[in-house]
């Protein structure tokens, strides 16, 4: 097991209706900001429910919502110039997980002076960063409290992992409302791409004690939003349960590591901008069948939090129950099953293993593998 360092970098605030204490809780970062949102936000009226609370405080600030279906170095280079351009004090970040990442970028690299492709080669931030805010409006993000941001290289489609300062993320203000705007489909892949990441860290060679410990009430907290509390004591709304669940996998991610799933699900999505969350869903049975070779007993306690099986079962039913719950729930929500449904060949699907390869994140996976052994767990799923 990894060594314990135990460090949060944001302030988390999550409640239902948190998002009109914004104004409130972002004075203290400046009175000038440059708002990154979804543009779906604006269609739904979310954003202006977002931006209220400014407004109501005076607190200037402008927004930018072109982004296109995937967070790329363009569109980060010109969210940049626009934030110099105005002056602002700091970022606040509405929206998925590519909006929160091209946010990401942009508060990091405010005050560098190379320009942005020699931090997507590789390089790394000297200056201080601009405060970021961020505000998710689904129930999982990978990288939320990381000190990385993934970035689609606009001159080749790879998948880029931008490194930025520590505690870069001042606060995080998780409003279950929000999630409104997703389709049922959009939510179900979500809800089993939170299981996957937080199973995921629970695998990984850099677990610890504390990461598991988050990730076991992550598991139990989806289990009781997507299947109902086994008591009457909890009486928490599931849309709530899930925001918790999903904000407790994303710490237990940071404070572990992703896994093959999303590391896949991040280079798929770069090249031919597939959805991480049904790529995810996808992979997430085969990564349990993968992991039952070597990590049978962690498995086995995941599937009896989840209430998968039985808590007498043995441990290779209870890691079969598992796989059968997740299969389940992709076929109850209608999603597809295989990658081969998502539209792509097995040999592009080849181009995205071997640029999962080159990212660090290969170094931290469960186990020890090569672009040769994702391919393998691609060929599996496909």
């Amino acid at each position: 097991m990894a060594d314990f360092i135990f460090k949060i970098s944001p302030n988390i605030v999550l409640g239902s209706y948190t998002t009109t204490r914004l104004g409130q809780l972002s004075e203290s970062y400046g009175t000038k900001f440059m708002i990154i949102t979804d543009p779906i936000l604006k269609e739904s009226g979310t954003q202006e429910k977002i931006t209220q609370s400014l407004t109501e405080r005076k607190i200037d600030f402008f927004t930018f919502d072109d982004i296109p279906v995937v967070a790329d170095s363009q569109t980060v280079d010109k969210a940049l110039k626009l934030a110099r351009d105005a002056h602002v004090h700091g970022i606040i970040a509405a929206g998925g997980a590519k909006t929160l990442n091209i946010a990401k970028a942009v508060a990091s690299l405010y005050h560098e002076a190379h320009d942005l492709y020699s931090f997507i080669d590789g390089s790394r931030p000297t200056c201080a960063p601009l405060p970021l805010i961020c505000v998710p409006t689904t129930i999982r993000d990978s990288f939320l409290f990381t000190d990385l941001a993934p970035i689609v290289d606009a001159r080749s489609s790879k998948a880029k992992l931008i490194h930025t300062q520590n505690g870069l993320c001042r606060l995080a203000l998780w409003d279950p409302n929000l999630e409104v705007t997703l389709t049922d489909k959009q939510q179900s892949s979500m809800n089993i791409e939170a299981l996957c990441i937080a199973t995921e860290a629970y695998l990984s060679q850099k677990s610890t004690f504390f990461s598991d410990m988050v990730v076991e009430k992550a598991v139990q907290l989806l289990s009781y939003a997507l299947d109902g509390s086994p008591t009457l004591t909890v009486t928490t709304p599931p849309e709530v349960l899930l925001a918790q669940g999903g904000c407790m996998a994303s710490l237990g991610s940071a404070s572990s590591s992703l896994g093959a799933a999303s590391l896949l699900s991040l280079t798929i999505n770069s090249r031919y901008k597939i959805s991480r969350s049904l790529t995810s869903a996808i992979l997430f049975p085969y990564i349990i069948e993968d992991g039952a070779k070597y990590r049978l007993d962690k498995l086995a306690r995941l599937s009896r939090i989840l209430r998968a099986s039985q808590e007498n079962s043995s441990d290779e039913e209870a890691v079969k129950a598992l796989s059968e719950y997740v299969r389940e729930r992709i076929a109850k929500a209608n999603l597809p099953a295989r990658l081969k449904d998502l539209g792509v060949t097995i040999e592009q699907l080849s181009l995205a293993a071997e640029d999962a390869g080159e990212l660090e994140l290969i170094n931290t996976l469960s186990r020890s593998m090569t672009c040769d052994d994702l391919f393998d767990l691609i060929k599996q799923a496909y």
